[in-house]
């Protein structure tokens, strides 16, 4: 999960056009509150475990400014920020609906909160 983390950290910072401490690793992203609400709430659908994930958020995050680059979405009630990493059933899922004509934002969110 820390690999995961740190690679949609790299992607956040490499949009946002934040760099990396030097010798540090990734500094924390600064995010809304509302934002960050939601990238812990999207844990609970988490394949790797709500505790991992939740973990790596508060590595990753800290609450400040809203960052109007993350890219953060709602479908079918389901609030979701940044890159999902999807198992591969929600791969499966998502390309299945997405073949049936559904958009993939919205069978990316779907296929991962309810696969």
């Amino acid at each position: 999960m820390k690999k995961i983390a740190a690679l949609v950290a790299l992607v956040v910072l490499a949009i946002s056009g934040a760099t990396a401490a030097a010798g540090d690793g990734i500094e924390q992203h600064e995010v809304g509150q509302e934002q960050y609400d939601t990238l812990i709430a999207q844990c609970r659908y988490s394949d790797t475990g709500k505790a991992k994930c939740r973990s790596a958020v508060r590595e990753m995050y800290r609450v400040g400014r809203t960052d109007r680059t993350l890219d953060c979405r709602t479908y079918s009630g389901v609030s979701v920020c940044g890159t999902l990493k999807l198992s591969k059933a929600e791969r499966a899922c998502t390309r299945d609906s997405t073949d049936q004509g559904l958009s993939y934002r919205r069978a990316e969110v779907e296929c991962y909160a309810l696969s």
